[in-house]
């Protein structure tokens, strides 16, 4: 009893990032696809972001935005993938509880800020199909930033306590990290002390911003598909744009649901699968967002045609 308590006293502050270990041998291998991922987001969105800042036809709010979010996703993979590269090939698994509580608030922030873009992307249709005389004035900087800054302040608010609240826990059963970055669950899930605050301030960031900003952006939908066939309008181009964006909400929110309720329903997930899963949920919108727009957004199809005949 004696030791046991002792142990107990004991809080690590450092730890190993051991994501794919049952792999054993077969771990390095994984280097190469998610390298091959890694290299696809960042050409990609390199491209889209140039190709938007370039081109003077694509300086409206839209592709503005959409600027942002190629920038988002540009980021994300930075934050995490060089050093889960290192770690298949190399075995550098070590990072210190603050090193880890940082990467944790950069992923889930620049995260959320994902999700709200596509609300405000929402926003844009809706005012520009819905609202088309207002359009101008709503879509001017000094009005769009109050649908900008209340969204960021809720995002900010949650993340900083969910990592702060990560923070204060005593980490007493091992420093063992069963994943290949620090996720809010993977790091929480190994202390000794009581979480159930933990998983509630969870269970709200997920229903209070990715969720919530789904909700509302399948209304915005709703509202803008309504007025287009009530008015007998063609909004062809509208209409194509707003389903390239739910394509790329979709995404983005199964794979960000499925990696949050992986840790609530562990038994019908391997460590790998969840491992897997929550990985994806950061990179594989990275890599597909700008070629889903690329494709189906015919002023970028065509600045991107027109950039590599000058190659």
């Amino acid at each position: 009893m004696k030791n046991l308590s002792a142990k107990q006293n004991i809080s690590f502050t450092d730890f190993e990032l051991n994501g794919f270990n049952s792999l054993e041998e077969w771990r390095p291998f994984l280097f190469i696809p998610f390298f091959l991922m890694f290299i696809l987001s960042i050409s990609a969105n390199s491209t889209l972001i140039y190709l938007i800042v370039s081109q003077k036809s694509l300086h409206s709010p839209m592709y503005v935005l959409l600027c942002l979010l190629a920038i988002v996703d540009l980021i994300m993979p930075v934050l995490f993938v060089p050093s889960m590269l290192l770690n298949f090939l190399f075995n550098w698994t070590g990072i210190s509880l603050t090193g880890c509580l940082t990467q944790m608030f950069c992923l889930h922030f620049v995260g959320t800020f994902q999700s709200t873009l596509l609300l405000w992307m929402a926003l844009d249709r809706y005012f520009a199909i819905c609202k088309p005389l207002y359009y101008n004035k709503y879509m001017e900087i000094r009005n769009f930033l109050k649908f900008v800054v209340v969204p960021l302040i809720r995002n900010a608010l949650l993340i900083i306590c969910l990592v702060i609240l990560a923070g204060k826990l005593p980490f007493c059963v091992t420093n063992i990290i069963d994943h290949c970055f620090c996720e809010h669950m993977a790091l929480v899930q190994l202390a000794c002390g009581d979480i159930s605050i933990n998983n509630l301030v969870g269970l709200l960031t997920a229903f209070l911003i990715p969720t919530a900003d789904f909700i509302l952006i399948t209304a915005s939908y709703v509202v803008i598909f309504a007025s287009v066939f009530k008015s007998g309008k063609a909004h062809g181009k509208a209409i194509n744009t707003c389903v390239t964006h739910f394509i790329v909400m979709s995404v983005s929110l199964t794979f960000a649901l499925t990696a949050f309720l992986s840790y609530r329903v562990r038994n019908n997930f391997s460590p790998n699968s969840r491992i897997f899963v929550s990985t994806m949920y950061i990179l594989f919108p990275s890599c597909f967002n700008p070629i889903i727009y690329g494709v189906r957004t015919k002023e970028i199809r065509q600045a991107f045609l027109k950039f590599m005949n000058t190659i």
